[in-house]
């Protein structure tokens, strides 16, 4: 009997290793697993949890309820160290990934006392989910999801009081990481098309690049002294290093404040690196250098492919990797495509709904923030402008979206068809505020062939001319919601002052401001502002004061606006009228100045340098005077006419 059951054994681990093969070729070909190709990306505990055998699913159950009971508890610490148990025995267990960096990135950062520590929490959290859960588990939708959530809602949301903490760190690591991208399209795609290129080995480097040998030679020497963790290596640090020698070269914070002299007198290792650096025959050798370096960062330390992020340059837009958004856009579609197979199902297929459109919805925030500036030397916040070039790109996205979702349950394809046109209707009133008339017309006539004339029930909604299409698509909502000609001849002033003076786009602010006249003088005039009150007042009409009123206070918030850099509004500042600066300047001097004593470049220029006072104000302060003396007799005298008539 024994001898059968030997021999029965022996026959079963026969055909069962000759079936393995084949088994495992079909789970791959379908997509059954969540990495393409079965022995990828296990750990080494993952041989531990397979020697406990069946009894590891019934740990991983018991430690999952456990987790999620003490989450309900608010008891997030010890549900972290059980969900890091659980996706070191079950590392394909994509939920548990999401879970543990959800619950540091949500719950137990706003727990901390500090913008630094609450950081820390946060970054550990999109980490932990990028750099290893989904290393291991690359076919997951619902953790590429995860991911791109948290950069879309945490780190460029607003709900979080350490939102801009966040901003600033986020684009401080990528500019070091990758550098400054360039402004042109064109150059952007060529820009990060250098790392995708680059050789994939330091062998193959050297080879093709005969000067690298040489400059990492004398990197390597000047380094040996130094602790371990300051070594010579092809690591993430190293790389952060050099972008910091890098950024000193261009920094204007790092000119004014003189800190290349600093770090040279305080810093061994910067001080190491430049006096290789600094020679000019070591720049072309960089300049080869440090696109390989960041391909192999990339890569290896920070889980995104340099090719991909080519590829979605070159077909959606100019992302800019230092923004959030670029990011939330990388993850939610590298989810779509790569775990589309596991998602064909009808119950699954809201899955890929939910992901493109996190997909669309990054574009547009790019559309509104993405043109972003930085100096990582500075405490500002990276000044984060309207980039219109982002609207030309949703539109074309839009009808991939809509071809791929028309037949999606749950009226999947409406679903874009409600977001291209409400957010196209606002993006033709945008193209013709910055004068790109016939962007605008496009768009337009667009619409009209969707939606208006030639939609499902024809209507006129589109058919008027551009000019007036503009302003009734503005002023229709004001006779519902009057507040809201106040906030949009806000933003336009706003946005004129911003993008047309920091950019040096003159036809932005001429635009704005006609814009803002016209709007003025509408709302003024029309009905809704006629209503006068029993006391006489039109109430209404206070909503929007004069042009002149709305102009000083729209330039003066713009300029002590702490969210924007402050060079980028002394830039601002010092490239307006004349007109304008004596508008504002006894209203910002004292708070700007406040805030600029406590910046560096404080203590190598003096205030009145950067805030020059404008010529003519002090004719300006009497014609201020007078005229409110005069406003003031105009009430006196009033009330003294109604006091009699009684």
């Amino acid at each position: 009997m024994q001898l059968a059951c030997v021999v029965i054994a022996g026959v079963a681990l026969l055909g069962g290793s000759r079936l393995l093969p084949e088994i495992l070729r079909i789970s791959d070909e379908k997509s059954l697993r969540y990495t393409d190709v079965s022995v990828e990306g296990a750990p080494p505990i993952v041989a531990i949890g397979t020697a406990i055998g069946a009894l590891r699913g019934l740990i991983v159950d018991y430690l999952w309820i456990k987790t999620n009971i003490m989450k309900e508890k608010g008891l997030f610490f010890e549900a972290m160290a059980d969900a890091a148990l659980i996706t070191k025995l079950q590392p394909r267990f994509g939920d548990v990934w999401g879970f543990h960096g959800h619950n540091m990135t949500y719950n137990i950062s706003v727990m901390t006392d500090t913008p630094q520590e609450r950081w820390e929490w946060v970054r550990a959290g999109f980490n932990l989910i990028r750099d290893e859960g989904l290393r291991y588990n690359p076919n997951d939708l619902i953790l590429h999801k995860e991911l791109a959530f948290m950069m879309a809602h945490k780190l460029d949301g607003v709900a979080d009081d350490a939102h801009l903490y966040y901003k600033r760190e986020f684009a401080r690591e990528w500019q070091l990481l990758l550098g400054v991208p360039p402004l042109s399209f064109a150059d952007r795609i060529q820009w990060i098309a250098t790392i995708k290129d680059a050789p994939h080995t330091i062998d193959e480097l050297e080879v093709r690049e005969p000067g690298v040998k040489q400059l990492l030679e004398e990197l390597r020497s000047n380094l040996a002294g130094f602790d371990a963790r300051f070594q010579f290596r092809l690591d993430k640090d190293f790389l952060m290093n050099l972008g910091r020698w890098e950024a000193v070269q261009s920094s204007r914070y790092a000119k004014l404040l003189g800190l290349e002299a600093t770090f040279k007198r305080n810093d061994p290792v910067y001080l190491a690196l430049d006096t290789v650096l600094s020679k000019p025959e070591s720049r072309e050798a960089l300049a080869k250098f440090l696109p390989f370096l960041r391909r192999k960062v990339l890569l290896e330390s920070l889980n995104m492919d340099p090719a991909l992020m080519w590829q979605y340059t070159r077909d959606f837009g100019p992302f800019d990797w230092r923004h959030p958004q670029s990011h939330a856009f990388y993850w939610s579609h590298k989810g779509t495509t790569t775990a589309a197979k596991r998602s064909e199902a009808p119950d699954d297929i809201y899955k890929v709904l939910n992901n493109d459109r996190v997909n669309i919805q990054a574009m547009q925030a790019l559309a509104r923030t993405g043109l972003m500036g930085y100096d990582v030397f500075s405490s500002d916040n990276p000044s984060r402008l309207n980039d219109p070039r982002w609207i030309k790109a949703i539109d074309r996205y839009f009808g991939d979206l809509y071809r791929k979702h028309y037949g999606t349950r749950g009226g999947g394809g409406d679903t874009f068809c409600d977001f291209y046109q409400n957010y196209m209707t606002q993006a033709v009133r945008e193209l013709y505020r910055f004068g790109d008339m016939e962007g605008a017309q496009e768009i337009l006539v667009k619409l009209d062939n969707l939606f208006g004339r030639g939609g499902l029930v024809p209507n006129n909604k589109y058919e008027a001319p551009l000019e007036v299409f503009v302003r009734n698509t503005t002023y229709g909502e004001y006779g519902l919601a009057p507040d809201v000609a106040r906030s949009d001849v806000y933003a336009a002033l706003q946005r004129g002052f911003r993008e047309g003076l920091l950019l040096d786009r003159p036809k932005v602010l001429e635009e704005a401001l006609k814009f803002a006249r016209d709007l003025t003088d509408y709302f003024q005039s029309s009905q809704i502002a006629d209503f006068v009150n029993k006391f006489g007042e039109r109430r209404m009409a206070a909503l929007i004061g004069d042009l002149r009123t709305s102009i000083r206070d729209v330039f003066a918030n713009v300029l002590v606006d702490p969210s924007q850099p402050l060079m980028d509004r002394l830039t601002i500042y010092n490239r307006a009228g004349e007109a304008e600066r004596r508008m504002v300047y006894d209203l910002v001097r004292g708070p700007m100045e406040v805030e600029y004593s406590l910046d560096p470049v404080s203590q190598m220029v003096p205030f009145a340098q950067v805030l020059p006072e404008p010529p003519g104000m002090e004719e300006h302060r009497l014609a201020v005077a007078a005229e409110e003396a005069r406003r003031r007799e105009a009430e006196e005298t009033s009330r003294r006419s109604k006091a009699e008539s009684r």
